[in-house]
């Protein structure tokens, strides 16, 4: 069982060097800080799980959900004492992305700097590959 928590944006990065990891995905210092922040209060969950569903106008989106237990088909991320779960659908995706945490004026949100994308929504919600 797993609870929606956040909204996320998506970005096409361009001429940049991806360095191999070992992780999937990659999370900012400032994303470390909001996972912890969003987990600190929630004793029953383990981490956050990153999916990918078909919506918006560009195909696909990612969603960001709590989660209680690791399925048997997802990747773990552990960074910094912080758990991300990535479900198999969203795997392939999701390589060599960074997560970000982006605060603003008006918004503040999770931000997937994904290499991968070949195109966005005017919003910045979906994607396609």
């Amino acid at each position: 069982m797993s609870a929606s928590i956040a909204r996320a944006t998506v970005r096409a990065v361009s001429r940049r060097k991806i360095l191999p990891t070992r992780a999937a995905l990659t999370l900012t210092p400032s994303a470390v800080n909001q996972v912890k922040q969003l987990l600190q209060n929630k004793p029953d969950y383990i981490g956050l799980k990153v999916g990918v569903r078909t919506r918006g106008c560009n195909g696909l989106t990612y969603t960001l959900n709590y989660t209680k237990e690791k399925d048997k088909s997802d990747e773990e991320v552990l960074q910094d004492d912080v758990r991300v779960f990535i479900e198999k659908k969203a795997q392939l995706t999701l390589l060599g992305t960074e997560m970000d945490f982006v605060e603003t004026k008006l918004s503040s949100e999770f931000v997937f700097n994904n290499p991968n994308i070949k195109g966005t929504c005017g919003c910045g919600e979906s994607f396609n590959i």
